[in-house]
């Protein structure tokens, strides 16, 4: 059994943790609870330090002792408590998530806690826990969520029983705190909402409805079609399939329109996994082109325990085992751009075009000698782009981007009237950016970070797909239209 304590308390200060947060650039946590945390009774007056102790976690508890001594004598209620408290004093909303019934490592298809009526899966149970956490959390005004259940799945899923019990759970959630957002889980490990074309949740929350999917490069036994197939045949793909599961839902013809939360993605944060860096190029350029709101899995480390390992560390968590520095040093400026709001359907301002570079996270920029790079998107230019075949203008000049040749620097031109300065995206993914030279090849943007920050022209990898070994993800770029201040 878990220790029903949010990890990384033995290693840091909470207080420090919810502070390194915000500083990665995050504005909300998605905190996970267990329903039986506060509807068994064993829990009521269970301390954190007889929580660890009975799991002879020895260790952590003199490690929580050490970083956080108030909490070693906290009940383990009054110890979350204490967490959503400090994460909203370090200026972080947060999101309620009812990630299990029974605490457990999550998620099986033969576990108990998948869905209503499974063993561990109560739904009388499950929803006198929503009220109570519920109630518990009126009164906390960074609590701005509650998600119901987290990946709904297993053998006894069904359609009906969905509708019946998110209906009640969101009734139950709106009656006792009508000032929370109220999330619901598809189907399918929270992949398959493509049931509600036929029949919409019904509602009257006062559009506080939203629901959420998940995607991996796992999802549905995708990893070797991302690790072995050609990228821009698999992204454009499951792009698609994605759009037709979820994704459907905040344009869906004829039907209400409801917001859509990718409340789980997430990569190995060492970087060393062919398929996870390649499908995490295809969501970045995704969630930026949709400005997707997302949470990240996972902000751990390391656990207490898991699979009966001490101190196991988590290899997609962002921060490192010691909870101290985020894994990828590069993590700020790898997800810069998805976690800026870039579309305000509120605002009146011009629209724009960034163009952006999933692979290093870097958006096209000029130096000051003029000269076209990558640089980290909060230095992002604003570019003007009217579609296929026309020039990519640096917006409030006379320049234009323009293709000199095979392995040369794009180049900031006022020469902007011929076929050399005329772009289109191209490839099944359209991610690729091509252009032609005066000898009347096309070619497309590339990264040349390797080396430096400068974008070069080279011939365009991988159009066909078939036979090709290469990666040609150093050439995806991707207009991103924004219209923020």
């Amino acid at each position: 059994m878990p220790a029903v304590l949010a990890e990384g308390l033995d290693k840091q200060p909470l207080d420090g943790i919810a502070a390194r947060i915000a500083g990665l650039g995050f504005n909300c946590v998605r905190l996970t609870w267990a329903t039986y945390l506060f509807t068994n009774e064993s829990y009521e007056n269970l301390t954190v330090s007889d929580s660890l102790t009975s799991l002879g976690l020895e260790d952590a508890r003199e490690g929580v002792r050490r970083n956080n001594g108030r909490m070693v004598g906290m009940t383990v209620r009054e110890a979350y408590d204490a967490v959503v408290k400090a994460i909203g004093e370090a200026g972080l909303m947060v999101v309620l998530d009812n990630h299990v019934s029974r605490p457990q490592w999550c998620c099986g298809n033969d576990d108990g806690n998948g869905f209503f009526g499974d063993l561990y899966f109560d739904p009388e149970e499950w929803l006198r826990g929503l009220e109570l956490v519920a109630r518990r959390y009126r009164d906390s005004p960074q609590v701005v969520g509650m998600s119901m259940r987290n990946e709904l799945r297993g053998p006894n899923q069904s359609e009906p029983a969905w509708y019946r019990n998110i209906a009640r759970g969101a009734q139950k959630i709106h009656d006792t705190n009508p000032d929370v957002l109220i999330i619901a889980s598809g189907l399918s490990y929270d992949t398959d909402l493509s049931f509600l074309k036929k029949r919409p949740l019904e509602s009257n929350f006062d559009d506080k409805l939203v629901l959420e999917a998940h995607w991996y490069a796992f999802s549905e036994g995708q990893r070797v079609e991302w690790a072995d197939q050609p990228p821009n045949r698999v992204c454009s793909e499951l792009v698609r399939r994605f759009d037709e599961q979820a994704g459907f839902v905040v344009h869906n013809q004829n039907r209400s329109v409801l917001p859509l939360f990718a409340s789980e993605f997430g990569v190995d944060q060492r970087g060393t996994n062919r398929a996870d860096n390649r499908f995490l190029c295809c969501f970045l350029g995704y969630a930026a082109e949709r400005d997707l709101d997302w949470a990240l899995w996972a902000l751990q480390g390391s656990y207490y325990v898991r699979d009966g390992i001490p101190g196991s560390n988590e290899t997609y968590g962002v921060l490192g085992s010691n909870w101290d520095q985020p894994k990828n040093p590069t993590f700020r400026e790898k997800f810069r751009l998805i976690q800026d709001m870039l579309q305000d359907p509120r605002s009146s301002n011009l629209t724009y075009q960034i163009i952006y570079h999933p692979y290093s996270g870097q958006c096209v920029s000029v130096d000051d000698n003029n000269n076209v790079v990558l640089s980290d998107c909060k230095d992002r230019m604003r570019w003007s782009y009217n579609g296929n075949r026309t020039a990519i203008w640096l917006m409030g000049s006379t320049h234009c981007l323009r293709v000199e040749g095979e392995g040369l620097p794009v180049l900031l031109s006022t020469e902007c009237d011929d076929n050399q300065s005329v772009w289109r995206p191209i490839s099944s993914s359209w991610f690729q950016i091509s252009g032609m030279d005066a000898q009347g090849r096309h070619l497309c943007l590339e990264s040349n970070s390797s080396t430096s920050d400068s974008i070069l022209t080279k011939e365009c990898l991988c159009l066909h797909n078939l036979g090709c070994s290469k990666n040609p993800q150093t050439q995806w770029f991707r207009f991103i239209t924004s219209n923020v201040e």
